[in-house]
């Protein structure tokens, strides 16, 4: 199937849905993570040789439309990847989630297997919410201990702790920017490398004041889902550390682990070549 390169927009229940098509090859939909992450940071154009990736903005996100009332959840993300699927005429398709999009993946996984091609669980979890935040300051500590002598990283800790004390809760769009990129450190195996590697990094945030913050866990649902997925981790990697990832590789009945030994939550940008090689290995298989 062949879609029309380039950017786009649908209305899916009264509300804009955006999304990008490059490349060429099986279909794969990209979820950016966030919740409210652009999808910009996604590009991987090695993919789009192979792959025709769609890049979607989610409900709440970039170009497409906020939600009324805010009542945001997993499964309506899952639904609206669904959706915009059925629109492109795509019966079955590739699936790779990152971050809070890997748990989309997780719910789009159980709501409608027969669509799912493979799923890619890019620095994904089983939990969203609470108990997540909860697990990740705890790996903010042990991340200190690692780079105590790099003051980016420790200052980017206590701006993590300052704002764990109130709830990740905002009054506007510039103080939730602010602390995104307040705390971008973190989310690297090695920040400095990076930025050196690649250049200044910046976090682009939509802001949706009406967003109401949820609880998510499929723990105990992990045992259902028969699509076969691919699991992307990076070993430095403070949302998605090894706790979620032992759980999911012995949890899901059809799992193949690719570890990402020089990164963290973001190894697209970090081991590009050998995230890249991981996903057009696992989409031709």
């Amino acid at each position: 199937m062949t879609l029309r390169q380039g950017q786009h927009t649908i209305v899916i229940d009264g509300v804009t849905q955006a999304f990008e098509v490059a490349g060429s090859g099986p279909i794969c939909i990209a979820h950016s993570g966030g919740p409210g992450i652009r999808s910009g940071y996604l590009r991987v154009p090695p993919l789009e040789q192979r792959l025709t990736m769609v890049y979607l903005d989610p409900i709440g996100t970039g170009r497409s439309g906020l939600l009324p009332g805010g009542a945001y959840s997993m499964e309506r993300y899952a639904a609206f990847s669904g959706k915009l699927a059925e629109h492109l005429g795509v019966e079955r398709y590739f699936f790779l989630g990152h971050s809070h999009g890997g748990c989309v993946g997780l719910q789009l996984a159980l709501d409608a297997p027969e669509v799912l091609e493979g799923l890619i669980l890019y620095s994904g979890a089983p939990v969203f919410g609470s108990v997540l935040f909860e697990e990740s300051g705890r790996q903010v500590e042990a991340k200190v201990a690692r780079w105590h002598d790099r003051e980016e990283v420790v200052e980017a800790a206590r701006v993590f702790r300052a704002q764990a004390a109130h709830g990740l809760v905002f009054p506007d769009q510039e103080a939730a920017s602010a602390y995104l990129n307040d705390v971008l450190p973190l989310y690297f195996a090695d920040y400095r490398h990076t930025v050196a590697e690649l250049g200044s990094l910046r976090a682009d945030l939509t802001f949706d004041p009406d967003r109401r913050h949820y609880d998510w866990d499929v723990r105990a649902e992990l045992h259902k889902i028969g699509t076969r997925t691919l699991i992307i981790s990076g070993r430095h990697d403070f949302i998605s550390p090894p706790r979620w990832v032992d759980e999911l590789r012995s949890e899901l009945p059809v799992a193949l682990l690719a570890e990402l030994t020089e990164s963290g939550h973001f190894g697209h940008l970090e081991e590009p070549e050998r995230f890249a090689d991981a996903v057009l290995a696992f989409t031709a298989g």
